[in-house]
């Protein structure tokens, strides 16, 4: 029989994600040929498209979309397990394409807009294929739809991992990209006070009041020490009130108001925000999964 190296059965698990004693088995099986032995993981444990659909995809892009008169425009952000796959030329131009759709055929949903057609094929067919192609998981995760009451635009930064699309009326070209810089860079919640989640609001309002009392303030000004921290940190989280990057003595505000402009809103994506990574310890599962044999 043949040696079965670790790391034979490391590039093995690497490459179907099947179960590392599983790949061990059947390496065995087809004494060492590392080409039948995925042929029998394959075959016993499906394919790779439907394993990789169990792992975390938590890299990939933001698409943008702007129509050519700026009056509409569309993100949609799609995931990968990896960035180098984000990179990918057919990743990149599946995104784009969901961008375009959301924009022109407001899908209700991520199933919707799934359920679309590009050159013949659905986009999930596509991303199956493309699935099936690399070997590894993307997923369609969100999109919004924007209608401007002025006119849009946008800013993609650091390889497509955070955009911003702004709705400015007034103003110039330039006014208005900066803006969308400004959002990238400094990720505002809202445009102004109103628009922050009352939670947020409440749960700032309550770390207030305990770094107050930890620091031993007088408990008669402990709420005006509160309310005062919830003034700051709600300027520090609006868009109008924030310092604007590329002149901190005036606010994003003032800086409108001097164009004659105002901003109607925005939107901002970050790749992967809100999901948690899957870090893989190898030698932990070696570890975990020997020792389940021996019980077994």
């Amino acid at each position: 029989m043949a040696a079965i190296a670790a790391a034979m059965v490391k590039e093995l698990r690497a490459k179907t994600d099947a179960p590392m004693m599983e790949c061990k088995k059947a390496l065995v099986a087809a004494e060492g040929d590392f080409a039948k032995a995925e042929e029998i993981l394959r075959v016993k444990l499906g394919n790779k498209a439907n394993k990789a659909a169990s792992r975390v995809a938590a890299e990939g892009i933001v698409a943008v979309y702007l129509s050519d008169d700026r009056k509409l425009g569309a993100m949609f952000e799609v995931n990968s397990e990896t960035d180098f796959v984000a990179k990918n030329p057919e990743f990149v131009a599946m995104a784009t394409a969901g961008a375009k759709l959301v924009a022109e055929q407001n899908p209700a949903d991520v199933a919707a807009l799934s359920a679309l057609t590009v050159d013949g094929k659905t986009l999930e067919e596509t991303r199956k294929a493309l699935v099936g192609k690399i070997g590894e998981n993307m997923s369609f995760r969100r999109f919004v739809r924007i209608e401007a009451q002025g006119r849009l635009d946008a800013y993609v930064h650091g390889g497509s991992k955070i955009a911003a699309v702004v709705d400015i009326i007034g103003g110039d070209d330039e006014l208005a990209h900066d803006v969308a810089m400004h959002v990238a860079a400094s990720k505002p919640k809202a445009l102004d006070e109103t628009g922050v989640d009352q939670a947020l609001i409440d749960s700032e309002r309550r770390v207030a009041i305990e770094k107050a009392r930890e620091a031993g303030k007088p408990e008669n000004l402990i709420e005006r020490i509160a309310e005062g921290s919830v003034k700051k940190f709600l300027k520090e989280v609006t868009l109008l009130n924030q310092p604007f990057v590329k002149d901190d003595k005036v606010t994003v505000g003032q800086l409108l108001k001097s164009h004659g402009a105002k901003c109607a809103g925005f939107q901002l994506f970050v790749v992967g925000e809100g999901i948690e990574k899957k870090s893989d310890d190898f030698a932990a599962e070696v570890a975990a999964q020997v020792a389940a044999s021996k019980q077994a």
